[in-house]
């Protein structure tokens, strides 16, 4: 069911304190934690700590949350001193697009020149 832990959700357990991360922020309604995985000096995760497996379902069924999904994005682009120079927001949607775990994740990428078209 949408918004509660799933078991077998990575970032579910991350929330929950179960597998450890590099937590640089935290809302009544977000975890931020630095990407094991960075495709930039700044890459940083914001997740809803509800789950909702994509940026689509969360829209629909949560739009509040969508926005502090958002905003905290920014707060951590502030945060990490890439909000002055630029920074990307992405939310990959569906296997196609490159997501490979289904709890809706937004990446802040900055702290360098990001080209365009991505990927």
């Amino acid at each position: 069911m949408a918004g509660e832990p799933q078991s077998d959700c990575l970032f579910c357990k991350i929330v929950a304190g179960d597998i450890p991360a590099t937590i640089v922020r935290e809302s009544a309604t977000t975890v931020a934690f630095r990407d094991i995985n960075p495709q930039a000096p700044t890459h940083v995760l914001v997740i809803p700590r509800a789950h909702h497996a994509d940026a689509v379902s969360l829209a629909t069924e949560a739009p509040e949350l969508t926005a502090d999904l958002l905003r905290e994005a920014g707060e951590v682009a502030a945060q990490e001193h890439v909000a002055a120079g630029g920074y990307r927001i992405v939310l990959n949607t569906g296997a196609g697009a490159g997501q490979t775990v289904f709890h809706v994740h937004a990446h802040v990428l900055g702290g360098r020149d990001l080209t365009w078209p991505p990927g």
